[in-house]
């Protein structure tokens, strides 16, 4: 599995400066680069590299290696759909190889390739990403992020063991709780939910006043509700895949995508809901899981949330209130999204998924 090791740069003034050069010249050559491909209509890396490799060199004063890694970024970017014209920002990351970039992991020191020729520049890390970088392999990443500068290197770790669950950990996720597991933990949103509203509610208030005071102090509350939330989804995360993995189980997630199209909101509703951070709340339980063997499976979620876990009865009655769930049918109650995790538990064990979800742990299929 690839995972990114995350490293703090600490260069010098005159380092950074160099740096922040080499970063615009870059994405001005991609820019370049674009434009040429969207004219000629030419996409593939083979056949740009033909067309713009020595003018752009020329032209931005790459490097060789350098010169072929925009051509690369460029090609990268028109794979997904060649619908319209890509650009790129001026301080965008650039990738850079093994030619262009080494480490020194002694020292803590990383040789990277500029406009003003190699730069040693000391890095600061967690011992965890440290032990990552032993399995480095490919590119790594140089960005710029909010005055400080990072290298994210792509490193390939060992596939754990894989194994045969025995059962599944349902997991329901939602707004009111951010998701609920068929154990009957439940898993608030109530503080994001706060911390969103005090968030829309204060940018709101400095918009409004337009000043250059209410601007600075929005640029510095740029994100923090953001990384609130993924902090919290990380937590979450961890703890699901943990509870799954001490059980020997696997764990079942609902397939929600497209959720946004097929609901109706009112006006009201459409803040929280466009906020909802689902996407990666799954995309976390799904590397979670695979670094530690867990095997995940997607399930289609329609009725998840009116079906009765007990007898299978579907029925819109059997939801009297938002958190609660008591079957007309049978008489069984329970929270509705602990219910409603046990569903989607439920349906991968009597072979009811209709979604194959990414076999993380590469075991045999249940």
């Amino acid at each position: 599995m690839n995972l990114a090791a995350q490293l703090k740069l600490d260069p010098t003034t005159e380092q950074a400066i160099a740096l922040g050069r080499t970063l615009v010249a870059s994405n001005a050559a991609c820019d370049y680069i674009s434009g040429i491909a969207w004219d000629s209509k030419t996409f593939r890396q083979f056949d740009l590299h033909r067309l713009c490799y020595r003018t752009a060199r020329e032209r931005f004063g790459l490097s060789a290696q350098a010169a072929i890694r925009c051509i690369s970024k460029v090609a990268d970017a028109y794979r997904l759909d060649r619908k319209a014209k890509r650009t790129f920002r001026p301080m965008g990351s650039a990738a850079y190889d093994q030619r262009i970039l080494s480490y020194d992991l002694e020292a803590s020191t990383v040789s990277i390739w500029s406009l003003a020729g190699r730069l040693r520049i000391p890095f600061v890390c967690g011992e965890h990403q440290r032990s990552m970088l032993a399995n480095r392999k490919g590119e790594t990443d140089l960005a710029f992020v909010r005055g400080r500068w990072y290298a994210l290197a792509n490193c390939s770790m060992p596939d754990p063991k894989a194994t045969v669950p025995d059962g599944f950990l349902g997991v329901d996720l939602g707004v009111a709780q951010i998701a609920a597991d068929s154990d009957g933990n439940l898993y608030s949103g109530s503080e994001i939910k706060s911390v969103r509203h005090r968030q829309r509610r204060l940018r709101a208030k400095l918009q409004a006043k337009q000043t250059r005071s209410a601007k600075r102090r929005l640029q510095k509350l740029s994100g923090k509700e953001r990384r609130f939330a993924k902090h919290v989804n990380h937590v979450i995360s961890k703890q699901i895949v943990a509870a799954a993995e001490r059980t020997g189980r696997g764990i079942a997630v609902e397939e929600l995508t497209g959720i946004r199209d097929r609901i109706r909101a009112t006006r009201r509703q459409r803040g929280v809901l466009h906020s909802w951070a689902f996407a990666q709340l799954r995309a976390f339980l799904e590397y979670k899981a695979k670094r530690a063997g867990v095997r995940l499976v997607a399930v289609e979620p329609r009725n998840s949330s009116r079906e009765c876990s007990a007898c299978g009865h579907v029925e819109k009655r059997n939801r009297p209130h938002q958190s609660t769930l008591r079957c007309v049918a049978c008489g069984f109650a329970a929270h509705a999204d602990t219910n409603a995790a046990r569903v989607i538990a439920g349906r991968v064990i009597a072979g009811r998924a209709a979604v194959s979800g990414p076999n993380v742990a590469s075991c045999a299929a249940v």
